[in-house]
């Protein structure tokens, strides 16, 4: 909207025409495809053990992967800072994904595998499918919709968040978030 209270794109003009905001989006769309393949690449892995396992401690395991979510992000973040500062590691783009890694790392276990139907598993074994094909065939299609809810659960707040990048690169490395 313009001043007027009109329909106006001369917010979107403005945003094209500096080349410095569009540089920031660009590389926060590549620090958010990292994170993203990085929380998947550990996350599918972790809830697909999780909900194969016939462990009676399980549902602990689930829940020390979600419990850091109880606490707040600036906090788990100042933490990891603090951390870094402990093992006196630099802090800079590393520490950038290490810390959206950590963060979101739980939305994406979460989401991935909590609802599969485990009958689809076993009536697939039933008819013979070896464990590879049990999995191409039956588990990776069936947690499609987790693994997209994951990806966005994590690509979209690691694209706008501001707080863990000045964070953990010392107001280095600027993002979209703090564009906005």
């Amino acid at each position: 909207m313009d001043d007027a209270g009109h329909f106006t794109l001369g917010n979107f003009a403005k945003f094209f025409a500096h080349p410095e905001a569009i540089n920031t989006f660009v590389y926060s769309i590549g620090v958010a495809i990292i994170t993203t393949v990085v929380c998947i690449l550990l996350g599918y892995p972790a809830a697909y053990i999780l909900t194969q396992t016939r462990m009676k401690y399980a549902s602990t395991v689930v829940v020390l992967f979600i419990l850091p979510m109880w606490v707040n992000i600036l906090i788990r973040t100042l933490a990891t800072v603090a951390l870094f500062d402990f093992m006196n590691v630099s802090l800079g783009e590393g520490a950038l994904i290490f810390g959206m890694v950590y963060n979101f790392l739980p939305f994406m276990i979460y989401n991935t595998l909590q609802k599969l139907d485990k009958s689809y598993v076993e009536a697939a074994q039933d008819l013979g499918a070896n464990p590879m094909q049990v999995f191409f065939k039956a588990v990776l299609p069936l947690s499609m919709p987790g693994i997209v809810s994951g990806i966005l659960m994590v690509f979209m707040p690691t694209i706008s968040t501001f707080a863990i990048a000045e964070l953990l690169t010392m107001n280095n490395i600027k993002l979209f978030g703090t564009t906005i």
